[in-house]
């Protein structure tokens, strides 16, 4: 991974979600990017992992894919911890054999959500649901290949594409004038595109460095990027329709996670500190307000009036 290779090969899974369609954009011009969605590269397929690392040889592999059905990974473990556990492991070991990186994503899930105050990546993990108990494998497996690695740990992932929070309540609202929202569970809701161009500017750090070796064994590890400050499910609501300006803005009543009862268990706290990730590589993410408005910009060019 030499600065001056400009043939280096980004390999980025899972290009058509949502944080893999942003990837494929903002690395251009970091290197030659190779993105691949789950016809060429399904991580469900472990042999078909490591044929698709062999042959493509990158310099780095970006894994955004996943498992992300929180609710269905309690019915369908065994399919989600393959995907979300064992596959990052098959990465991590395949990127390791040819001396590459491994950039990973993974979620705040992992802890219970019982902290008073955001967590950091050193706090005990003790994931309350499957789909949380598959994204700590496969933190655990990829930190014991030894390969040089970034986990990244985010939270309410969002965006204009695929299924998210802020599609549904965009939806919802234009049919109905209450909706009633969660407001007993408190995160920080990040857009797609900022998860991609922070990761786009540790991706340029890295291959400008004078010692690329160096520098992936004084930083590889687990941190923690997500947007700046945090809100309750029923906060994001409210500003989504806020923000989007819709013609008709339906009313959000607060209500207890107990009144809407899930077949995964939630984190009540799901703030988690980007300290370490200012610290060590200098960047600051947006506040989650600021990100918003940004991506309904982008879903919005023009008023949503306009639209109706």
């Amino acid at each position: 991974m030499s600065a001056h290779d400009a043939k280096r090969t980004i390999l980025v899974t899972g290009v058509n979600g949502q944080v893999g369609f942003e990837l494929a954009r903002t690395l251009q011009g970091l290197g030659q990017v190779v993105a691949v969605d789950r016809s060429r590269l399904d991580l469900s397929n472990l042999d078909q992992v490591r044929a698709v690392v062999r042959e493509v040889r990158p310099a780095l592999i970006v894994n955004p894919a996943a498992y992300t059905a929180v609710d269905k990974a309690e019915d369908e473990f065994d399919l989600a911890m393959r995907i979300n556990g064992e596959a990052p492991g098959v990465l991590a070991e395949e990127a390791q054999k040819l001396g590459a990186a491994l950039i990973h994503y993974s979620t705040d899930y992992v802890f219970d959500g019982e902290k008073d105050g955001a967590y950091v990546e050193d706090d005990p993990t003790d994931p309350q649901n499957a789909y949380g108990r598959t994204k700590l494998a496969g933190e655990q497996a990829i930190a014991a290949t030894g390969v040089n690695h970034l986990v990244l740990r985010t939270s309410w992932v969002y965006g204009t594409r695929g299924k998210n929070f802020l599609l549904t309540m965009l939806r919802l609202g234009a049919d109905r004038p209450e909706l009633k929202v969660v407001a007993d569970q408190f995160g920080a809701p990040t857009w797609s595109n900022t998860i991609a161009t922070l990761t786009a500017h540790l991706v340029a750090q890295a291959f400008a460095a004078d010692d690329s070796a160096a520098w992936w064994n004084e930083r590889s590890g687990i941190y923690h990027l997500c947007a700046g400050d945090s809100t309750s499910w029923h906060g994001f609501a409210s500003a989504i329709f806020e923000l989007a300006n819709l013609p008709n803005r339906p009313k959000t009543l607060p209500i207890p996670a107990s009144d809407y009862p899930t077949p995964a268990k939630r984190p009540s706290n799901s703030r988690m500190s980007n300290e370490r990730l200012a610290q060590v590589f200098g960047l600051a993410a947006p506040h989650w307000r600021d990100a918003l408005q940004l991506c309904l910009t982008d879903a919005f060019p023009v008023s949503p009036a306009a639209h109706s």
